[in-house]
């Protein structure tokens, strides 16, 4: 996917999810390798309540793929315990 759509991929319909997805797209994204952006991808498929709730750490999510860059979004944007 490129660049612009991918950042238009992250924009979602919560300002929350975007203060999240934006700055992690910006800085962490292109320091990723190949299968962690796949992950990502994969990612902007879900809907915006259960990034949510992964992010903020209510749930997370079944798929180990999901959780694996659930996990590296939350470490790298501000969202650890």
């Amino acid at each position: 996917m490129d660049r612009n759509r991918l950042f238009w991929a992250s924009r979602r319909g919560m300002l929350e999810l975007d203060l999240v997805l934006l700055p992690f797209l910006d800085n962490v994204y292109e320091t990723l390798d190949e299968a962690d952006k796949q992950r990502y991808i994969k990612l902007l498929d879900e809907q915006d309540q259960d990034l949510f709730a992964w992010f903020m750490r209510r749930e997370d999510p079944a798929d180990p793929e999901l959780l694996r860059i659930v996990q590296i979004i939350r470490d790298n944007t501000g969202l650890q315990e």
